[in-house]
Formats: C-alpha cells, sequence, structure tokens
C-alpha cells in the first residue's frame, strides 16, 4: 500500500474552510465561560459488509494523519495492530501546522496531488465549510472522505476487515465488555482526551481550573483502578485503553508543560506509568509512537517553533505488570 512522509518542519497555525475557500479564521471555539468547545466532525460514514456504499476492500482506503496528533494518531495505532498496514495506505503531513492548515510540505503528497490537508476536504466538497482536521479516511473509489471522525475510525478499523487475510482477529471491542468500555471511554474523552486541550485552550481561569481539576482527579482515579487490574477492564486491552494511551504517551512530553497540566507528570503516577509503559511495548506499538512530531505539533506550530529537546522518558523500562 503507498505510504508518503512529508520532511518535517515548523510552520505557523491554521484557519479553517469557508465555502471552499480558505480563511485565517480562529477556529478554537469557547463558550460564555472560556471553556474550549470541540466542534462535531462532519464527515461520518462507515465501512460496513460488502454490499453497502463503503464495504472492506483492500487498496481502497487511504488515511491522512499527523503523526503527532492524539486523535489521528489512534487510527496510527489501529492499522498497525489490526495488521492492516498493506490494506489501507497512509499519508503524513507535517508535524506543525502552517500558515493553511495541515500541509504536506514543499511537494504535493503523490495520491491527490494535495499540497495541504484543506485541499483534500474540497475535494470531496467543494463548498465545504469547517474545520479541517486529522485523521481523514479517504474513500479512492468514491473520491470522497468516508469519515473524519477518529473514534468511528478506530472502531471501524477495529472489526470491519477482520475478514480479510492477515488481518488480526483479536477484538478490542468485545460486546460482553461494551457497557464498561462505553463508559470508561466518555469519562476518559471528557476529562483526559478533551480535557488536556480544555486546560490548554481554555480562555478563562475559571475554565481552565475546572479542567485541571476535572483531569487530574480522573487521573488520579484511573491510577487507583489500575493498582487491583492489569488494564482498565482486566487482564484484557480494549479499546479504552488504547484511547487513554493516545494522551498518556504525550503527557510528559506536550501536555505537562505546553498545555499548563502540570500537577504532577506521567512518571508520577505510581500505576499509570508502568501501565502506560506496558502498552508502549506491546507488539508493533513503539513504532508508531513519534517523539519529534509530538513536539512539532505543540511546539513547533507556536511561535517561535523551538522545540524542546527534553524530556528524556523511558518507555522501554520493565513494567513488571505481567
Amino acid at each position: 500500500m503507498p505510504m508518503f512522509i512529508s520532511n518535517r518542519r515548523t510552520l505557523q497555525i491554521m484557519g479553517m474552510l469557508i465555502g471552499g475557500k480558505w480563511s485565517a479564521q480562529d477556529q478554537r471555539p469557547a463558550d460564555a465561560n472560556g471553556d474550549f468547545v470541540r466542534p462535531v466532525s462532519p464527515f461520518r460514514n462507515t465501512i460496513e459488509a460488502v454490499g453497502e456504499r463503503f464495504p472492506p476492500t483492500a487498496g481502497r482506503y487511504h488515511l491522512f494523519v499527523n503523526a503527532g496528533c492524539p486523535w489521528a494518531y489512534r487510527t496510527i495505532l489501529y492499522r498497525a495492530l489490526k495488521g492492516l498496514t498493506d490494506i489501507i495506505g497512509i499519508s503524513y503531513t507535517l508535524p506543525a501546522a502552517g500558515a493553511e492548515g495541515w500541509t504536506f510540505g514543499n511537494e504535493p503528497e503523490p495520491l491527490l496531488g494535495a499540497r495541504h490537508l484543506h485541499e483534500i476536504y474540497t475535494r470531496a466538497d467543494q463548498t465545504f465549510t469547517g474545520r479541517v482536521t486529522v485523521p481523514v479516511l479517504w474513500d479512492f473509489e468514491e473520491n470522497t472522505i468516508v469519515n473524519n471522525e477518529s473514534a468511528d475510525i478506530i472502531r471501524m478499523l477495529g472489526s470491519a476487515f477482520d475478514d480479510l487475510p492477515g488481518v488480526s482477529n483479536v477484538d478490542y471491542y468485545p460486546q460482553a465488555r461494551a457497557p464498561e468500555i462505553d463508559a470508561l471511554n466518555e469519562t476518559i474523552y471528557a476529562n483526559v482526551n478533551n480535557g488536556v486541550y480544555r486546560c490548554g485552550f481554555a480562555q478563562s481561569q475559571s475554565a481552565y481550573d475546572t479542567a485541571y481539576d476535572a483531569l487530574f482527579a480522573t487521573l488520579d482515579d484511573l491510577d487507583q483502578r489500575l493498582s487491583s487490574r492489569r488494564y482498565l477492564c482486566g487482564d484484557l486491552i480494549t479499546e479504552a485503553d488504547w484511547r487513554l494511551f493516545a494522551t498518556l504517551v504525550r503527557f510528559d512530553t506536550a501536555y505537562y508543560g505546553q498545555f499548563r497540566c502540570n500537577r504532577n507528570r506521567l512518571v508520577d503516577f505510581e500505576n499509570l506509568w508502568p501501565y502506560t509503559r506496558d502498552l508502549f511495548q506491546q507488539p508493533g506499538v513503539a513504532d508508531t509512537v513519534d517523539l519529534e512530531a509530538i513536539k512539532g505539533i505543540y511546539y513547533g506550530s507556536r511561535p517561535p517553533g523551538i522545540l524542546p529537546k527534553g524530556p528524556e522518558i523511558n518507555f522501554l523500562e520493565p513494567h513488571s505488570r505481567g
């Protein structure tokens, strides 16, 4: 399957599409209390069974991602975990956003000839208005975006292609555990995955304080939960673990400093830190984590674009959670 990786550099931050035209308009909305509000993803189609509009077919779909972004990272991770690297192609934007948002660099990405991700969006909808986000799951047959919501995409990658040769049959969303996983996902999304952004993008002290307190209260609860079980739902790794991992693996590098999530570091947690190392050391996971891209997206997009040299984090230290 095709893969395109841009040369990395630091650039300036982004705007949005309005009626299919790029605008430098701010795209970080806040409510009346100054709390960051994440807009809803607009493309929400589903890869389903053969005979439906988007069937699970090898070579038909492609991911456009940013390796530093935690939402896009979910799809990068699932593509690797499920053995989909020969079935779904992938293209990476530069880590830092530029004057026209996510960019592929000086040269167009070779599959659709786009210099910027917003050109992928207008290829699907010439009059699109909204934020231009990653990940994007593209369909070559209909030349359109199937979905740009990471939660939907990983659920599809988790099971839709299981009947194809070479795909792992590991189920990270077993129906018997679905209610527990859904409840964990809801809390983790609100207070951790999106909670770090509510801290970082807060527009008032009270909004920041509320998000900060919810973030660390939830991390404390999860740390306690992991004191008596290896993973969030027991001895089985589930979708809830991977969704949490996408934030934890970035925590000390990005959120602790850049987003003011600084009560304590991930490495200070008695159970969350070895748990994160346990997940990092699962087969194929380490290769999906790009710490330089993580620094690039969180520091390179903000003037003056200086990337921190640290912190030094040893994700390969024995976790002793077997």
